[in-house]
């Protein structure tokens, strides 16, 4: 492994150097282009300056990617992170750091786990004959506003790389994880549903039908649907949230018209058509409409890459184990062909939050296990 001689000395300066460069990401704001473009400008030039093979892609919409590859082997590992962030406040983009968190957007979700994997990689040891190592870099992943009158399903980055032939023998995506792995996440089927009432005068709401009140209802008998309440080994219940709710024509009438916005992550072993159908079931008169569908993550706990990592973890983080993962990620690109994928990332909290942060000591921890993991990966071994 390159890098300072080992001691305590080297213990500080390896956390300074985690904890150094994750700030320089946080302070890029990338949940617009130009943050994005800044981002990618910056690691794409300390990739190269650490002589690691990198590659800059140019996808869909201006939409850039990088890929570094060390090691040309059949066998691949493929760490995977994404750059962007949601919208914050000017001021969460100057990190800082207090009582032993560092602090600022992207932080925990997933900068602070990103730089963990850009410092490994330009790390490792030369992969030998028979492995390689990546890591993916996106821009997109944090693309969900699907505000408009057009919705649509149109695929982020890792997707289309994927379609394009992306494959690994294992992947390891950095969200936050609190150095548990996850091999379970719920499906993704985000709904819009319009819900038709009568339009009356204000003055006179007993001559019509008001579609928001309807609405409202709509929303309070999806949730009691059976599909609501069915658990797996890793989930207690799927998860349905109204997330945005629009109606009516003018203030001095009855709605006659309203639509919400239903965000349901539903648990790996359910049907989304099941699903549909027991909610259209509620009202045939209801328009509904899928803005946005992924797979649930489904990972066997005794896989022998996952009972690894998992063990890695484990020999610097007690206790770290295999979890379910609420939130979905890029994982489902990857599972869709087949490809096993995980979710791994250091510990924080408060991700799209004012308090978003990442445990400084759990990024020399993280770096510990990722390093353990895909050393022994390079050198042709079983990780």
């Amino acid at each position: 492994m390159r890098g300072p001689e080992s001691g305590p000395d080297a213990a500080i300066l390896r956390a300074m150097e985690e904890c150094a460069l994750a700030e320089e990401l946080i302070r890029l704001d990338s949940s617009h282009q130009p943050g994005v473009t800044a981002c990618v400008e910056l690691i794409h030039g300390w990739l190269i300056a650490r002589g690691v093979p990198v590659r800059r892609k140019h996808l869909a919409e201006g939409r850039e990617v990088l890929l570094a590859q060390r090691g040309t082997g059949p066998r691949r590992l493929l760490l995977c992170g994404h750059l962007d962030v949601v919208p914050a406040e000017a001021e969460l983009f100057e990190p800082t750091r207090d009582n032993g968190r560092l602090r600022g957007r992207g932080a925990y979700d997933m900068k602070g786990a990103l730089a963990v994997m850009m410092l490994v990689i330009a790390g490792i040891p030369e992969p030998g004959p028979f492995a390689g190592v990546s890591l993916l870099i996106v821009p997109d992943e944090e693309r969900t506003d699907l505000g408009g009158d057009a919705p649509g399903d149109d695929a982020n980055c890792t997707e289309i790389m994927v379609e394009r032939g992306l494959g690994a023998d294992f992947v390891i995506c950095g969200e936050p994880t609190d150095m548990d792995v996850g091999v379970q996440a719920k499906g993704v089927l985000m709904t819009r549903i319009v819900i038709p009432g009568t339009a009356a005068h204000g003055s006179t709401p007993w001559l019509g039908d008001n579609a928001i009140l309807r609405a409202v209802d709509y929303y309070e008998r999806v949730m009691n649907l059976p599909f609501a309440s069915t658990s797996s080994d890793l989930f207690s219940r799927p998860s349905v949230n109204l997330s945005r709710i629009t109606g009516g024509e003018a203030l001095n009438s009855v709605p006659g018209r309203c639509a919400i916005d239903v965000d349901i992550r539903y648990v790996p072993g359910q049907d989304p058509r099941q699903i549909l159908g027991q909610i259209r079931s509620l009202d045939p008169r209801a328009e509904i409409t899928v803005l946005l569908e992924r797979r649930p993550a489904d990972v066997p706990t005794d896989h022998p890459y996952v009972q690894d990592l998992v063990a890695a973890a484990e020999a610097v983080s007690p206790g770290a184990e295999a979890v379910g993962r609420h939130g979905a990620s890029d994982v489902g690109a990857f599972l869709g062909k087949g490809i096993p994928a995980v979710e791994f990332g250091p510990r924080g909290g408060g991700h799209h939050g004012v308090g978003e942060h990442v445990e400084i000591q759990s990024l020399s921890d993280y770096r510990r296990a990722l390093e353990s993991f895909a050393t022994t990966w390079a050198s042709g071994a079983r990780a």
